[in-house]
């Protein structure tokens, strides 16, 4: 099932979410809240999200909200730069739903 139809670009469901974001802070939403984070496609719109997390866990999505997180400038000896801009993605699964990562 194809997504990202917003800028033209046909996205697969495994394009989509890129990777999760386990940090300590996610971990206790993800146990508390049965909240997960992700980092995605900056392509994809929070329904490619959503369709994409149900079809690659087979889980109920109740909400998708995203971030677009700015590089930051950074500087390394007399060279100056700029970390990538991507988007993140936090879903909220059914109450009976659980993604294990570990």
């Amino acid at each position: 099932m194809a997504a990202g139809t917003q800028s033209g670009v046909e996205l697969e469901s495994y394009q989509v979410i890129l990777r999760p974001l386990v940090t300590e802070k996610g971990m206790h939403l993800s146990e508390r809240d049965n909240t997960y984070t992700f980092a995605v496609n900056p392509l994809a719109t929070k329904t490619d999200v959503k369709r994409a997390a149900e079809e690659l866990w087979s889980v109920r999505v109740i909400s998708v909200r995203t971030q677009n997180r700015k590089g930051k400038p950074r500087r390394h000896k007399m060279s100056r730069g700029q970390t990538h801009r991507w988007k993140k993605a936090i879903i909220q699964l059914h109450e009976d739903d659980r993604i294990a990562f570990f």
